[in-house]
């Protein structure tokens, strides 16, 4: 199997209002997010010229980023009451992408620099 990685990097606000009130992450706060996608290809699925996906064709990721998350609220970008931790909001971005690139094999999704949470699906 071979693997590309990309990383993208937005800011947004949430608030984790499922936790207890005392909590900090209860209230409104932000970060400046990495989101990296892992795509993956047999060596007899890549490209003619050797690829398993262009880079380039991640632009249109790019620009959803911009337009969907960056400097939003992700409670209300990812709305139907998901709660916006990281860990679903890795989920929630695959499950969009993955028609568009079914190479698509992992989300990962940083909040700081020493956190992540990643969204691999079995298949």
């Amino acid at each position: 199997m071979l693997t590309i990685t990309k990383e993208f990097h937005f800011s947004a606000s949430h608030v984790l209002d499922r936790l207890p009130s005392w909590h900090p992450c209860a209230r409104m706060h932000g970060h400046n997010y990495v989101v990296v996608l892992e795509l993956s290809a047999r060596r007899e699925d890549l490209t003619d010229v050797g690829f398993v996906r262009d880079y380039r064709e991640l632009d249109a990721f790019k620009k959803w980023v911009d337009e969907t998350l960056d400097h939003r609220h992700l409670n209300e970008a990812m709305g139907g009451g998901i709660s916006p931790s990281a860990e679903n909001l890795a989920a929630w971005i695959f499950d969009r992408w993955i028609d568009r690139y079914p190479e698509l094999t992992a989300v990962k999704v940083s909040e700081t620099p020493k956190t992540w949470a990643e969204y691999r699906p079995s298949r």
